[in-house]
């Protein structure tokens, strides 16, 4: 997972943002949004599996 997030970071690092134009800003940000949307997504997945999990073995009583 953490490789994946490096190969998205650019060759520079967090400290020489200041340095990177507009443009470069914009493209990390659209990547970063659509990691974020990425997870997101997997969450979603995963609170669905738990919640069915939740109700099969829920006590009835």
């Amino acid at each position: 997972m953490d490789e994946e997030l490096d190969a998205m970071k650019p060759a520079s690092t967090a400290a020489e943002m200041e340095r990177w134009n507009v443009a470069d800003l914009q493209a990390y940000i659209d990547r970063m949004r659509a990691e974020i949307a990425r997870v997101e997504a997997i969450i979603a997945e995963k609170s669905t599996v738990n919640a069915a999990a939740d109700a099969l073995f829920r006590d009835p009583s």
